[in-house]
């Protein structure tokens, strides 16, 4: 199984305007978001890449997208109709292929030598099969996540098979139905922002009702697919950060800059405002 193209969903209300934020990489170059996402799927393997967008968005996101804009082709969400929705919309772009999918309110920071999605690309053309990106998550922070459960792949560390997938679900809720052996007491297992997935997601949305009046919600379908073929979530190394949090940029702009060139230097500004917050808390 080889992944060629990409899919990122950037049409809902609370998320349009986050990809057009700029940040400075870790290069030091002021970057777009979605420059840098596109980044992130190219590095993967990407070589097409489809944007989910509300109309009207494709001339500001084209401006902004970077060294990768030829890459690009625009996928309109005529309204807001939900997460599984807007993935949906890129059927026709995904065919009968398997594709990676980025959210577009996140960016990720690997701890390795090896890109967030090209971790996960990697185990998907290895395994054949759908892969979640996951990070272990409080139980506080549960409301923004879906969440996965499932059994641990023997032999295999940070790898579960999935056979269970909620919506932000509640604590009470996940402490019943999504306990993963080996994970801390009061954490979770919940979706990193970056998946790959075979046609088979697309086969079922179609099947609970895509294009029908109530949409269903990606996790919904995920749940099914786990139900008919083979779906694991990856523990990955790395970081998520949700821009669309609160100080969710200003986390995302420090952590490429204390992974970038400039890292030194930023650390020093911080030290310096830390002392300066103590000697005004002694004045």
């Amino acid at each position: 199984m080889r992944i060629r193209k990409a899919v990122i969903t950037a049409a809902g209300p609370a998320q349009r305007a986050l990809p057009l934020q700029t940040l400075v990489d870790r290069d030091g170059r002021p970057k777009a978001a979605l420059e840098i996402l596109l980044a992130e799927a190219v590095e993967a393997g990407a070589e097409e890449i489809a944007v989910v967008v509300r109309p009207g968005d494709e001339d500001p996101y084209r401006r902004v997208a970077g060294a990768h804009a030829d890459r690009l082709r625009f996928l309109a969400q005529e309204e807001p109709r939900g997460y599984g929705h807007a993935l949906y919309c890129a059927r026709g772009f995904t065919g009968d292929e398997p594709f990676l999918h980025l959210v577009s309110d996140h960016l990720w920071v690997s701890t390795s030598g090896t890109g967030c999605a090209r971790q996960i690309v990697a185990l998907a053309e290895a395994e054949a099969c759908s892969v979640s990106g996951v990070q272990p998550t409080p139980e506080s922070m549960l409301g923004y996540y879906g969440a996965v459960g499932g059994e641990p792949v023997a032999g295999r560390t940070h790898l579960v098979k999935v056979d269970r997938v909620r919506e932000k679900p509640t604590p009470t809720q996940a402490e019943q139905d999504l306990i993963v052996p080996g994970l801390r007491a009061g954490h979770y297992l919940c979706f990193f922002g970056l998946h790959v997935f075979t046609a088979g997601v697309m086969a079922r949305l179609q099947e609970l009702g895509a294009e029908g009046d109530t949409p269903p919600s990606l996790s919904a379908a995920l749940g099914a697919l786990a139900g008919r073929e083979k779906y694991l979530a990856l523990t990955v190394e790395g970081h998520r950060y949700n821009l669309g949090l609160t100080y969710g940029l200003f986390y995302a702009q420090l952590a490429l800059a204390l992974r970038g060139r400039d890292r030194d230097e930023v650390l020093t500004h911080l030290v310096d405002l830390l002392a300066q917050r103590e000697r005004d808390r002694e004045a």
